[in-house]
């Protein structure tokens, strides 16, 4: 199962070109560790006064996210980014917050409704097309059915343009 890790990282002041240039070359080598299956970086607008960095990465599966931040090569990163930023801070995302990948999600409220926004339509659909061609199986079949095709709507459908479209509210505050 895939893993999200969302780090933050406060630069030191003016150090922020220097590390945004070598956090980009490092993302970049990162992908020859074969479990990394993304990484980006989120930095604030510009003009914006916060000089905050977030990193969001992607691996196949938990050993290769503990090969990836045991490796020669994320050590050495590690001691160089450790010149130009303040400590750290690691999270796994969980759950809902894996489809909202930030350094910061949304408050639960805001992605329990962006979620109920991305089931109820998908629950519609599948009822009106896909349970049509299986209510003559056992409920248990139909159901596993259902669930894996729910599951694989919202995953790689659904929410990925439910998030772009509700972004905007899902970062404003309150």
């Amino acid at each position: 199962m895939a893993i999200h890790v969302a780090i933050t990282r406060k630069i030191l002041p003016g150090k922020e070109k220097e590390f945004k240039e070598s956090l980009q070359h490092f993302l970049g080598a990162s992908f020859t560790h074969g479990g990394v299956h993304g990484a980006a970086m989120i930095s604030s607008f510009p003009g914006a006064d916060s000089n905050e960095i977030g990193i969001l990465r992607t691996f196949k599966d938990e050993q290769e996210r503990d090969a990836f931040y045991n490796s020669a090569l994320f050590m050495e990163w590690e001691a160089y980014a450790s010149t130009l930023t303040e400590v750290p801070v690691y999270r796994e995302l969980m759950g809902l917050e894996a489809w909202f990948r930030s350094p910061s999600p949304p408050p639960r409220w805001k992605m329990a409704v962006a979620t109920l926004c991305g089931v109820f339509p998908t629950s519609l659909f599948l009822y009106y097309t896909v349970g049509l061609f299986i209510s003559n199986l056992p409920p248990v079949i139909r159901l596993l059915i259902t669930a894996a095709s729910m599951v694989g709507l919202l995953t790689w459908v659904v929410m990925p343009v439910l998030i772009k479209i509700m972004k905007k509210w899902l970062q404003s505050v309150g």
